[in-house]
């Protein structure tokens, strides 16, 4: 089941996020850097909102909508998430600008950038 949805081009980068995580020993070791639920919310150029989230507490997963009880939500724009995960951008900067908006645990959205750069490799955005 693809995650990718058409009218957010960078949500292709769920998928290789769920493709980084698909070997136990990844998940493991994405489970103990992360130690939290990811939530992502993104708005495309036509205004609309879309969510998925990365289980990194429990399960290792990837999948859409909010997910159970976010430890951390990221609200931002679909064209700076594809500059994230293609390393372009950097998440602090985004933050300090006002492009990204962060629910919940700050301190838990900064162990997410070993796991997008795991993803980096693997997707082609």
């Amino acid at each position: 089941m693809s995650l990718k949805n058409d009218k957010f081009p960078s949500s292709a980068a769920f998928d290789a996020i769920a493709a980084a995580l698909s070997s136990e020993a990844d998940k493991k070791d994405a489970v103990k850097q992360g130690n939290a639920v990811f939530a992502f919310t993104l708005k495309n150029a036509a205004g609309e909102t879309e969510s998925w989230h990365m289980d990194l507490k429990n399960k290792g997963t990837v999948g859409k909508g909010l997910g159970e009880k976010p430890t951390v939500t990221l609200s931002l724009s679909d064209a700076d998430f594809g500059s994230l995960v293609a390393g372009k951008a950097n998440a602090q900067r985004l933050f300090m600008g006002g492009k990204l908006k962060i629910k919940g645990d700050v301190m838990k959205a900064t162990k997410l950038d070993p796991i997008l750069k795991k993803a980096q490799t693997k997707a082609k955005l």
